[in-house]
């Protein structure tokens, strides 16, 4: 089970919430106290969490969860409500790139996610979320991609649905080619072999014609000859 299953699974579930995203982490500038509120200092994985309440009315929450070294549990350390969000910055509109901020009410995280697009997957579903639940005030986005908010996205989603139904479409339709080119083969070589038999009964039907034809012709021949000897016959017994 991934890491953001067991966070769903232990931390959002037992609370009748599900988790709607997740990305993994770290921040862009060092804290100014070390010291972490377990204690002690240590390694450590974060991950923003995105979540919602089943019941209705609903209500969303940005959770920030840690896993602490040498622990196999998550454990929830920060909480917004989504209405105490007030900007997301995707700090580069034109390309892809892992860093973000989130600006509270009560002050900035910067952080840098494990990758370029767990960021724009959590931009994307963090967008749709708050144009969904948010009903009077709406975060800022700033400095993100186009193609991750609002129609551009789904758009972009729908062209990819569409490549793929049409390259379905295109190796289905080469398997019934393939199909159709063997039926074809098969239809041409049973006219093929109809033709050859119909060929080789007509010769067969030749040969007989032609045995026949020189039955036929022998037995004029014969005829004439008898007729010429018949002739000769009678003649001689005129005279």
């Amino acid at each position: 089970m991934s890491a953001k299953s067991v966070i769903n699974k232990e931390l959002f579930t037992p609370h009748d919430e599900r988790m709607l995203v997740a990305v993994q982490v770290k921040r862009r500038t060092k804290k100014k106290i070390p010291f972490l509120a377990t204690g002690g200092q240590g390694d450590y994985m974060t991950f923003i969490c995105l979540s919602v309440t089943n019941k209705k009315p609903s209500h969303v929450s940005i959770t920030k969860v840690k896993q602490f070294q040498g622990s196999s549990s998550f454990v929830k350390r920060s909480q917004w409500t989504i209405d105490q969000l007030r900007q997301v910055n995707g700090i580069d509109a034109n390309k892809d790139c892992p860093e973000f901020d989130l600006l509270f009410d009560n002050g900035l995280d910067q952080w840098v996610a494990s990758s370029a697009g767990e960021k724009s997957t959590f931009i994307q579903i963090l967008h749709h979320t708050c144009q969904r639940y948010c009903l009077s005030r709406k975060p800022e986005f700033v400095n993100c991609q186009s193609k991750l908010l609002g129609g551009q996205a789904l758009g972009l989603a729908i062209i990819r649905c569409k490549v793929f139904l049409n390259r379905m479409r295109k190796d289905d339709h080469v398997v019934k080619q393939k199909q159709g080119n063997s039926i074809l083969h098969s239809a041409a070589d049973s006219v093929t072999s109809a033709v050859q038999k119909a060929s080789q009964a007509l010769n067969e039907r030749g040969e007989r014609l032609g045995r026949a034809e020189e039955r036929t012709a022998d037995m004029m021949s014969s005829a004439e000859q008898f007729a010429v000897t018949a002739h000769k016959l009678a003649m001689k017994h005129k005279s």
